[in-house]
């Protein structure tokens, strides 16, 4: 899929998103002053995003509307030890990237983040799919189980409760850049019991993260680069055929 091409994640789920997350190994400024400015500097590239709130005790957002037609919208956040940023349904991958660069480039001045505070880089793509059913199922039929754990599908009562694979390698010799792959089911054993299933969201998360201190030539902007590229590469070249397209014919004959 070319970078031209990166509109077309939308069509392999009912929405999706690119997220990006700072943890930092010390807690960052939490005064009035310091929280407000940054968030000010992010609007000031972002003037739509206007709707700013506190969420939970210390956790500030700043958001915008969701657009009617498309429920694009973007957002960022703070926490005591983490700066998140995300967006809905972007048109393109990489008006999201550029949106986390920009976060990214922000925080060292706004929010004093020095590259030896960093805890781990995250950049995530997110797949929501609408659907009824028991999605333990859904994601059996689509991608499979363990061949050592097949057998118990075929207990008297073997309904399955819980099938949400989680699949976490290293993309590098030192094993501080790594890939996570997962699933997220919203089916209960009261649904299960009764056979009375709601649409509900099956999900399934890509994230590649980078842990520890950045180095005294690194920066943040570049190092989300370079995750972002490797986050990319693994949903063209795997995710899609491997995991997404299958969960969308599964579905779809339901």
């Amino acid at each position: 899929m070319s970078e031209n091409d990166m509109s077309d994640y939308g069509t392999f789920g009912d929405e999706y998103y690119v997220n990006m997350n700072l943890s930092t190994e010390m807690e960052l400024p939490q005064g009035r002053e310091s929280v407000l400015h940054y968030f000010e500097q992010v609007q000031r590239r972002y003037p739509k995003m206007a709707n700013f709130y506190a969420r939970e005790k210390d956790e500030y957002v700043l958001e915008e509307e969701k657009e009617k037609d498309s429920g694009s919208y973007r957002w960022v956040s703070v926490e005591p030890k983490r700066i998140n940023s995300g967006m809905v349904s972007p048109t393109t991958y990489e008006d999201a990237c550029e949106q986390h660069r920009a976060v990214l480039e922000l925080v060292p001045y706004e929010l004093s983040v020095s590259p030896l505070d960093c805890e781990a880089l995250t950049v995530m793509l997110g797949f929501d799919f609408v659907c009824k059913g028991n999605h333990n199922e859904i994601v059996t039929e689509a991608i499979g189980i363990a061949p050592g754990l097949e057998k118990f599908t075929q207990l008297p009562y073997g309904k399955l409760l819980s099938n949400e694979p989680v699949v976490q390698f290293a993309l590098d010799e030192d094993c501080k850049t790594q890939c996570r792959i997962s699933f997220e089911s919203r089916t209960g054993a009261f649904q299960i019991r009764t056979g009375e299933f709601s649409e509900e969201q099956l999900s399934v998360y890509m994230m590649v993260r980078r842990y520890d201190s950045l180095g005294a030539k690194e920066n943040y902007a570049d190092e989300f680069t370079r995750l972002s590229q490797l986050c990319r590469d693994l949903v063209d070249e795997y995710l899609i055929d491997s995991v997404l397209r299958p969960l969308q014919t599964a579905i779809s004959i339901r």
